[in-house]
């Protein structure tokens, strides 16, 4: 008859000891059911789950693994564990399985201490944490960047209370939580495309010509309505776009060179081209930024509204078809289909109301910086840290990303 013991090792971490540990168990022929190892500053914790073949072989099992650990400084504890709590425990395992993403400039205790209630308040059990982002520094010169991410398992009875209340803590701590469904497609997307004013760009260009064209004022006031959703995307446009008029074209160039761009776009955009991913501007600004913007970052694919000059001035109108929410959606799906990529496999960024119909298209939808009637609306949110974070998301570390994030 066999039987079925847990043991767990720590101390300090040295190389071999996988291999001292199951050399002395594969004396007796022990089968593994179960394994994991985690360092954390050069510390080992190590648990496996193995099956004795011969119960009557288990002290010798156990006195042998003691004897070894102890000379190599290690500290172990063995406990027995009933066939019907491992089956217990096996069948668990096929329980759906989350993934909940802290982000903030700097980990605290309290900050998980609030998560990690709230999932088991929803009766998910964490298996696993894990730090996505560099080990800060202790004397303050790092980026400010931190990243933890747990693995759950269960299934919430309500996931929509599970969100607000990550929503409702992520504005008290000033974090942001993502919820997402460990799914295969979490780690395999390959298209992401993004608005372009307020989300690569700091600004919102059509401000920007307004001042040129001394209505900043007016023009401010209907972009805000806009983006709140208070008014209809297409016709606060066309209203902006009219008081426009007569501007001389040399301005856009000058515009074009003063653009910042977001924190961490940059870093976001060549890490995706180091990956492998397809990137795509869908705009409700113009042409003549985006294409700037593709010649910076090598964006693939650019979609916006063409600003109509002739004889060197604006006309205060666009030709072709006005890029509004409903285009853009409609954009993504088209882009996904000529690159033969699901629409799970779709990660789209955005801040403003006219982009949630793209975002409910993706299989990622991340509301960035946004206004509040959209953070409430999308599915994920990022408001704490840059653009790259959306690389935490798809479970990126930084290590694996290979390049430092910049700003």
């Amino acid at each position: 008859m066999s039987e079925l013991v847990m043991v767990n090792v720590s101390g300090r971490d040295k190389p071999g000891l996988t291999s001292e540990i199951t050399g002395i168990m594969g004396q007796y022929d022990v089968r593994i059911l179960d394994i994991g190892q985690a360092v954390i500053h050069d510390h080992l914790t190590w648990g496996i789950l193995i099956e004795i073949p011969d119960a009557s072989k288990s002290s010798r099992v156990i006195r042998d693994l003691l004897f070894r650990l102890h000379a190599l400084d290690l500290q172990v504890r063995f406990a027995p564990i009933t066939v019907d709590e491992y089956q217990s425990w096996a069948e668990g395992r096929n329980r759906a399985r989350y993934i909940v993403t802290l982000l903030s400039r700097d980990i605290k205790a309290e900050q998980i201490a609030r998560v990690s209630a709230i999932t088991a308040r929803h009766g998910l059990n964490i298996d696993n944490i894990s730090r996505l982002s560099a080990r800060p520094s202790l004397n303050g010169g790092d980026n400010g960047i931190a990243c933890v991410e747990f693995s759950v398992r269960g299934r919430p009875l309500d996931p929509e209370q599970l969100r607000a209340d990550f929503l409702h803590i992520a504005g008290e701590m000033n974090v942001d939580i993502a919820f997402q469904e460990d799914s295969i497609f979490r780690r395999n997307r390959r298209l992401v495309v993004f608005d372009m004013d307020s989300t690569l760009i700091e600004a919102e260009v059509i401000d920007e010509l307004a001042h040129e064209a001394d209505v900043g004022a007016q023009v401010a006031e209907i972009t805000e309505r806009a983006m709140q959703g208070e008014l209809d995307f297409s016709q606060s446009f066309a209203e902006r776009l009219a008081l426009l008029k007569g501007l001389d074209e040399s301005v856009l160039e000058r515009i074009a060179g003063r653009l910042k761009l977001t924190e961490g776009a940059e870093h976001l955009i060549r890490s995706l081209k180091t990956l492998g991913y397809r990137t795509a501007i869908l705009s409700g600004g113009f042409t003549y930024f985006a294409r700037h913007l593709q010649n910076r970052l090598g964006i693939d694919y650019v979609y916006a509204n063409e600003l109509e000059i002739r004889d060197g001035k604006v006309t205060g109108e666009v030709a072709g078809q006005i890029v509004d929410g409903k285009r853009k959606a409609e954009l993504l799906v088209e882009i996904a289909g000529k690159e033969h990529i699901a629409r799970e496999q779709v990660i789209a960024v955005g801040d403003g109301a006219n982009d949630l119909p793209m975002l409910s298209q993706a299989g990622l939808g991340v509301a960035f910086r946004a206004k509040p009637l959209v953070k409430e609306s999308a599915r994920h949110s990022i408001s704490t840290l840059g653009l790259d974070a959306i690389l935490y998301l798809i479970g990126f570390r930084d290590s694996e990303t290979q390049l430092s994030p910049k700003s």
